[in-house]
Order: structure tokens, then C-alpha cells, then sequence
């Protein structure tokens, strides 16, 4: 019998009545064995094709996961810090205090992996490629491709830092709502983490003003599992037209489909579909959801579609702004409100979203807001872009660069594009929203803004230091860090810079060109110097050959002590001392 069909065997062998031959039995595992094989067969081929997983990244998966449960699991502060009545000695308090810290700071470092980390490869398998190109060619491919993933990684973008606390949540429930209630958390006197005052602690009876309890739990984005998420993978078909990588089917992003538990699905189709909170519907609510989504393209005014797009649209309000009136209005405007205005304006029925991993594989889905967002995909990690798309018979339409999660630059939206036209897809019906314009505008603005506050300090910092040093000096001093380790590094960092200006300074055209023309220049020292050496040595050898015998030092012909050796004072000793012929 084969491995892991024991229980499908077991079924097929068991006998219809105590009377069964056993030619029946025969042939009924060698049936069993048969389907074994063939699904087999059929879930290999869906591993190479990248759409279906193996036991192993199965097992890594469930092993990764249980690792995050156990890091965002609820903890009160009693739990996660130790009991100091139980400790006598101050160094077993130190101890324990370290160890809570290093257990603190690793839940954080495993929420920090889980943010920056990428989608794992797929298996795809490239054997209808394989045959026709040359080993050269494949190394080429391979080595292009790793170059444009290392490019990709250091534009991939992390989801914008308020919704971490949608990821971080065991429930992920919606990022603006965990906010608002976070925001009180901050001015409420608790020692408790944000998570456990909600849920469990002095902040579980609090009601938001603005985002009730009910909304808080109703609301909940769904994550996809690694399994899950393939089903809303998309591929490129030879025409350059985007299809289901599930099924080869060509996309439409119509108000003919729905999303179920296999993904994008007809409407009519019978699989399980998802409503518009996340929920998981039954057939007789699943009926229900599906005539109603029919019917909502043809009566989009409606009040149950306006209800819907209002309540999606709460999400990106912006309060100051609203509240203002008159010309106070003004100073609430900022490149972030802006953003919400444009986000609030793509809320619409039957939007489709799409996200690019840092390996540019597509994913496609129907958005529900509150329900199903960009994070949906990738469960928070990192992408290199985002935002709408529309699609017909497979064919590229129209495309915006708009996500409230992740906020991409534009850069990263352009990248993706490229990608798009490097991989064969077919652009020429596609258009850019308007939103993208805006968003290039939004950026210059931000980007001179920064450059003039950068500006106009600088500026200020050097009129305080010439009026007012005293004022200067003990500004710099108290941004500046203190500690020991700080005060070795700025030393550091000091000497390299002086190193490197001199480095600067020495390959610098002047330089250059003046030991050229200077005879005294750095260049010219070392051979004046051998020149110099040279003529002192010739001087000593002449002189030798002048007052020294044959076979005699010039000094053994001095007498010790320095006296004469009888003959006239008038002798010139000094002058051949130094060397000058008497």
C-alpha cells in the first residue's frame, strides 16, 4: 500500500457485505493505489507550476506561524516582568530584569522579521523554457534576475507604520479603528501594553466616540495564508493578457465574481463566498450576497450601494479638516489629507486591488474595505507596489497607484510598470489615473518643503552662531548624546572624515598639477633628497682620498686629546679639518 493513502485504501478496500470475493478486494486496491497515483501526479504538477505547496513548506509555514502567535500573544505586565518579592539579592533582580528585557526585545525583533520579510520563492518550474535555451543563456537569465531582485529590495516598501497595529493584532482588526482607540490608550494612566488594556484590561468597557465597540470586533481584514494566497495569483499568458495562475482563466474585473474560499469565483458558482465584512457565508446567505452583487452594477445608485460606499468611506475622513470652517480650513491642508481625499474618492463598488511582491509576482483581488485590503495578501510583509486596477478579458485597462496600508511611492509604481511591459503584458488600452499626477505633485511638494525647512534652519543656526555663540554651543551640546560609546564614535567618524578630506585633497587637479610644476613640490622631495645623499657621499670620498693615506682612516691621523704633533701653530689643521687644500 502506499504511503499517506492508507485512509482513502482503507475506504476503497473496506467490502460492501461480509460476502465479498477476494478478486473484488484485489481490485479494488489496485484502484485505490490508482487514484493515489494520480493525485499524485496532479499535486506535483501544481508545485512546479508554483501554484500548490509541498509538505516542507507546509511544515515551515505552520512553524513561522505558531512563532508569531506566540510573540502577539496577549501578556499583562505581571506576566511578561518578575516577581521581586520572590528575589532576594539585588543581583538576582538585575538577572531578571535583563532576562524580561531580552525576552521584550525578541518579540520585537520577531514582529520587525515578519514586517521586513518577503514572500518565500515559488517552485514554478521552467521546463517549457529549459530545452530551447543554452546553459549560457539560463546563467544570464538567473544572474539578471537576482540583479533586479537586489534592486527591488531596496525600493520595497513596509506597510505605513499606523497599521502596524492591524498586523501585530492576533484579530487584525482594522488599522484606523485600532487607532483611534490607541490614541486614548496613550493619555489613559495604565502600565499595560495597548493589546491587553483593550481586550482584557481597564480599557476593555471603553466605547470611542467615533468608532464604536461593535465596529472595532465586526470589522477584521482577512490574511491569507501562503496556500491561500495562491489562489489569487496571477500569470501572463502568450498573448500578454493576465490570467488566474489557479486555472489559466482570463480576468475580469466585473460584478460577475465573487470571492470565496477558492478565490475570484462566478457569482453562480457554489463554492462558500465571503460577505462584505469578511464573513464566511452559508448557501442561503451566499445566494442572497450573490444577487445582490449582480444587481448592484445595474442600480448603483441605490441607497444600499451609497450606504455601502459611505460606511468604506469613513475610513478615510479626515476630522480636523471637516471640522474646520471658513478659511481655518486651510491649516488642516497637508500632502497626508490630500491623500485621504483621494483614498476616500476611489471607494467605490466593485474595486479590484493588486499587489507586486519584492519578487514582481501579482496578486489580484476584489477589495472590501474593512475586510479585504492590500495587507490581505502578503499578510503585512513587504511589497514594490499596490493600488487599483481594472482589467478586461484579461487585457490591462486601467491602472492607480492609491493604497491607504502601504502608501508606495511613485518610483515604486513606475518600477511596476516597467515590469509589466518587460514580462509581455499587453499595455496599449491601459491608462493611468489622474491619482498618479497628484500623488508626483504631492511628492515635489514634500520633497521642496524639507529642502526649505532644511534651508531656513540652517540659516538660523548660523545667525545664532555668530550673534549668540554661547546660545549655539550649548544647543549642540544638548543634542548631542553623551554617553561613552557615542562620544568614541563621534571621534571615529571625525578621524575618518579627516582621512578622507586629506585622501580628497591629495587626488584633487590642483594638487596634481602643482607637484608637476614645483620643483619643491611633495613629488620632487624624495629624488632631492637621494641627489642631496648622493653629493654628501662623493664629498666624503674625495675628502678621504685627499688626507688619508694609503691604508689610513682620515681620524688616525689626529692626535688623542686633540694637541699637535710638534709642528707649527701656523699649521692649517682646521682647514683640512674642513676640508679646504692648504
Amino acid at each position: 500500500m502506499v504511503e499517506g493513502g492508507s485512509a482513502l485504501a482503507a475506504s476503497v478496500e473496506r467490502p460492501a457485505g461480509d460476502g465479498a470475493s477476494p478478486g473484488d478486494r484485489h481490485e479494488q486496491q489496485q484502484a485505490a493505489q490508482m487514484i493515489q497515483r494520480n493525485y499524485r501526479g496532479y499535486r506535483e504538477r501544481r508545485q512546479l507550476q508554483g501554484i500548490g505547496l509541498d509538505a516542507s513548506a507546509r511544515w515551515a509555514e505552520a512553524v513561522r506561524d505558531a512563532k508569531w502567535r506566540n510573540a502577539t500573544r496577549l501578556k499583562s505586565r505581571a506576566d511578561s516582568t518578575p516577581n521581586r518579592d520572590s528575589l532576594a539579592t539585588p543581583e538576582q533582580r538585575a538577572r531578571a530584569n535583563s532576562a524580561a528585557a531580552r525576552n521584550n526585545w525578541k518579540r520585537v525583533g520577531e514582529i520587525a522579521r515578519r514586517a521586513g520579510a518577503d514572500d518565500a520563492p515559488d517552485a514554478r518550474s521552467e521546463s517549457d523554457t529549459a530545452d530551447e535555451r543554452s546553459p549560457e543563456e539560463r546563467i544570464n537569465q538567473r544572474r539578471k534576475k537576482v540583479e533586479q531582485k537586489s534592486e527591488r529590495d531596496k525600493t520595497a516598501k513596509m506597510m505605513d507604520l499606523p497599521y502596524f497595529l492591524e498586523m501585530v493584532d492576533q484579530k487584525h482588526r482594522y488599522g484606523s479603528n485600532l487607532r483611534a482607540y490607541h490614541e486614548h490608550w496613550k493619555k489613559a494612566s495604565t502600565n499595560e501594553n495597548f493589546f491587553y488594556w483593550l481586550d482584557k484590561g481597564e480599557g476593555r468597557t471603553f466605547e470611542h466616540p467615533t468608532v464604536s465597540r461593535e465596529r472595532l470586533e465586526k470589522e477584521q481584514v482577512r490574511y491569507l495564508s501562503r496556500e491561500e494566497r495562491l489562489n489569487y495569483m496571477v500569470r501572463i499568458d502568450e498573448e500578454g493578457r493576465l490570467c488566474w495562475a489557479k486555472n489559466g482563466e482570463r480576468i475580469n474585473t466585473t460584478t460577475e465574481y465573487k470571492d470565496s474560499v477558492n478565490g475570484i469565483v462566478p457569482v453562480d458558482d457554489d463554492t462558500p463566498a465571503y460577505g462584505p465584512n469578511g464573513q464566511l457565508l452559508h448557501d442561503g446567505q451566499s445566494r442572497n450576497f450573490r444577487h445582490s452583487r449582480s444587481s448592484s452594477i445595474t442600480s448603483s445608485s441605490s441607497s444600499s450601494s451609497a450606504e455601502h460606499s459611505d460606511v468604506e468611506g469613513e475610513h478615510y475622513v479626515n476630522e480636523d479638516l471637516d471640522k474646520a470652517k471658513g478659511i481655518k480650513k486651510i491649516k488642516h491642508v497637508s500632502a497626508a489629507t490630500i491623500l485621504n481625499h483621494l483614498l476616500r474618492s476611489s471607494v467605490k463598488p466593485n474595486s479590484w486591488i493588486f499587489v507586486a511582491d519584492t519578487s514582481f509576482r501579482l496578486y489580484i483581488g476584489i477589495k472590501q474595505s474593512g475586510a479585504f485590503q492590500h495587507s490581505s495578501f502578503l499578510h503585512g510583509a513587504r511589497i514594490s507596489a499596490a493600488g487599483l486596477v481594472r482589467i478586461k478579458d484579461g487585457q490591462l485597462r486601467r491602472l492607480s497607484p492609491l493604497s491607504g496600508h502601504y502608501r508606495p511611492p511613485t518610483k515604486n509604481f513606475r518600477a511596476f510598470v516597467h515590469s509589466m511591459q518587460d514580462n509581455g503584458v499587453d499595455m496599449s488600452r491601459v491608462s493611468i489615473s489622474r491619482s498618479y499626477a497628484v500623488l508626483v505633485g504631492l511628492e515635489a511638494y514634500v520633497q521642496t518643503r524639507r529642502k526649505v525647512k532644511k534651508s531656513v534652519g540652517a540659516v538660523k543656526d548660523a545667525e545664532t552662531k555668530v550673534v549668540h555663540p554661547e546660545v549655539y554651543e550649548k544647543k549642540v551640546e544638548e543634542q548631542k548624546d553623551n554617553s561613552k560609546s557615542a562620544q568614541r564614535e563621534r571621534q571615529l567618524l571625525a578621524n575618518q572624515a579627516e582621512k578622507k578630506e586629506a585622501e580628497q585633497k591629495e587626488k584633487s587637479w590642483g594638487r596634481r598639477i602643482w607637484r608637476k610644476i614645483s620643483r619643491n613640490g611633495e613629488r620632487d622631495k624624495p629624488a632631492n633628497r637621494e641627489k642631496e645623499q648622493a653629493k654628501e657621499q662623493a664629498k666624503e670620498q674625495r675628502r678621504s682620498k685627499v688626507l688619508s693615506k694609503s691604508g689610513q682612516e682620515v681620524e688616525s691621523g689626529i692626535p688623542p686629546g686633540g694637541k699637535g704633533d710638534g709642528l707649527s701653530k701656523s699649521a692649517p689643521q682646521p682647514a683640512a679639518a674642513s676640508g679646504v687644500p692648504a
